[in-house]
């Protein structure tokens, strides 16, 4: 059985739960934060959360998490069967990590740990993040998931990122920059939120943040 290590604030830690869960594997939870100690960097070289443990040994980072359970589990696919719809999904990823949610993490310490960002970078993290939307609504049709009429990993990835960046850009800005360049996401949301798998990390992410604030 899969033991996913992590824990439940991380969107990314929530990408690959909600994956297993869509794809229908079991798995065990072991709550671990990012960390230099030599136990959790010989599982994850640097110390990054999540990874997961499999038959075979330790897997680190999350997308390559995903490729893995894609490949070693293909009964319940998360990507398109068309080659082309499936590399559409991988351009889709891309773009919404490196260019959305990559630059608005530069943001998350101050609304999640107190930390103060300067002027300097909200102003730039604002330029960059409203252009990574503007593209990332060219390629994001919603009709109604992510990338057209089924779900796939597509929606697995966007739901939590968009999520986050919303909450954090409305704490920073005073305006959520995802429902203002993504026309009706709110609506998306919602379908991807009346999955029950979807149900069960948000359950599980209410609950890890409750926790983390009353620290």
């Amino acid at each position: 059985m899969i033991t996913l290590y992590g824990f439940a604030i991380s969107n990314y830690y929530n990408k690959v739960k909600f994956a297993l869960l869509e794809k229908n594997l079991p798995f065990n939870e072991e709550l671990v934060r990012p960390s230099q100690d030599e136990a959790v960097l010989k599982r994850s070289p640097l110390g990054k959360i999540p990874f997961i443990k499999t038959a075979d040994g330790y897997l680190s980072e999350s997308q390559a998490i995903l490729e893995y359970l894609e490949d070693a589990f293909p009964e319940y696919p998360l990507y398109p069967a068309d080659p082309y719809q499936r590399a559409k999904c991988r351009e889709f990823i891309q773009h919404i990590e490196l260019n959305v949610e990559l630059i608005a993490r530069r943001l998350y310490g101050e609304v999640l740990f107190g930390t103060a960002v300067s002027q300097e970078v909200k102003d730039e993290v604002k330029t960059k993040v409203e252009n990574g939307l503007k593209g990332l609504n060219r390629i994001m049709p919603r009709s109604p998931y992510a990338l057209g009429e089924h779900f796939t990993l597509a929606d697995v990835i966007a739901w939590p990122h968009l999520q986050l960046v919303g909450f954090v850009t409305q704490k920073i800005y005073g305006v959520d920059l995802v429902a203002e360049h993504l026309p009706d996401v709110a609506a998306y949301i919602a379908l991807i939120e009346s999955r029950p798998h979807a149900q069960t990390v948000s359950a599980g992410r209410a609950e890890a943040l409750a926790k983390f604030f009353a620290r």
